[in-house]
């Protein structure tokens, strides 16, 4: 049996949708499944035991003429693949026709009209109404083709060479590493910076033992060296520092993570860590950390979740900077002090 997952992005989204490639593979363990998947998140699946070939997505290149050729060259290698099922998780006009061409015996994906995606489909599945999270909605997907849904997976297995990669760079100590995640890619979806640091201070007072994982892209470098300054000496900026997968071994090693809504929110919800999320325009009930939506901090405002990438709002930014670091610092401890 063979069968193409599309889902290309973004690294959050991606990391929501492997539960279905882990229960698909239990299920059907003969099944060779391949992942079309956009190139700059090929490290984050690459080596991976379930999936027996990845397909890169190179979107901005399709923009060149000069790329056609090869992309017309990978369409024809998906349909000469002969795939049993493609799975859309994508759900846009894009996706869906990627699915359409690769002319599967059988297509399935999600049930969202917006683009038009589900005509393309022989299956359409709508987003539960009692369980709206993105990873529910995989799961109704994964119902709909007979796989059976249990919750003893490992999301993100541990990979031993990236392990050992991170033991030789920064080796283990005997303190206590608290994550911290300050960027994202909407700037509204970003509680201020002044509030990191302060969560900073504030936790660095109550526990000798705790040390900060300040972690980004390279592009956040000035925004986590804002932050690690509110005590250098208790910090390691890891902005821009690590691979994908080091990320994921970092977060591992952390005890907790404090972030916004962003993709490695997921990755520490994939590695069951507690993790203290902060939402201000988006729904944590259809994008929070897995498993733990209901403990996300938010500020109820008439305008909040508003979904849009601007704020609009007389006070600019009410919903994430109503959410002081005093609130933030005590639910770390709480966190802490329940889980562990």
């Amino acid at each position: 049996m063979k069968v193409l997952i599309l889902k290309p992005s973004s690294l959050g989204d991606v990391v929501q949708a492997l539960p279905l490639l882990r229960l698909l593979k239990r299920h059907r363990p003969d099944a060779e499944v391949h992942w079309w998947l956009a190139a700059e998140l090929l490290p984050l699946l690459e080596g991976d035991a379930d999936l027996a070939q990845l397909i890169p997505f190179e979107r901005k290149r399709w923009r060149s003429p000069a790329y056609w050729p090869a992309g017309l060259a990978q369409i024809r290698a998906l349909r000469d693949a002969r795939y049993d099922w493609v799975i859309d998780l994508q759900g846009l006009a894009r996706s869906a026709t990627f699915a359409w061409l690769a002319n599967g015996a059988f297509t399935v994906g999600l049930e969202l009209e917006r683009e038009g995606a589900h005509l393309a489909y022989d299956l359409a599945v709508p987003r539960p109404k009692d369980r709206p999270h993105a990873v529910d909605w995989y799961l109704a997907l994964a119902r709909a083709l007979d796989i059976p849904i249990q919750a003893d997976f490992d999301w993100l297995p541990a990979r031993p060479a990236i392990t050992a990669q991170v033991e030789a760079k920064w080796p283990r100590d005997e303190f206590r590493w608290l994550g911290i995640n300050p960027g994202a890619r909407w700037d509204n979806k970003r509680w201020p910076a002044e509030h990191f640091a302060e969560l900073v201070r504030r936790l660095a007072a109550s526990d000798a033992r705790f040390r900060f994982a300040l972690l980004g892209g390279s592009g956040d470098w000035q925004l986590t060296e804002t932050i690690r300054r509110a005590a250098p000496e208790r910090c390691e900026n890891f902005a821009g520092r690590t691979t994908l997968p080091e990320l994921i071994e970092v977060l591992r090693r952390c005890e907790l993570l404090v972030t916004n809504d962003t993709g490695p929110m997921h990755l520490a919800a994939a590695l069951r860590r507690p993790v203290v999320s902060l939402f201000g325009p988006t729904r944590p009930d259809q994008t929070g950390p897995y498993g733990q939506t209901h403990l996300a901090l938010t500020r109820p405002l008439p305008c909040a979740p508003c979904m849009k990438s601007r704020c609009h709002w007389a006070e600019p930014l009410a919903c994430l900077r109503g959410l002081s670091p005093a609130r933030v610092a005590d639910e770390v401890v709480h966190r802490l002090e329940t889980e562990f």
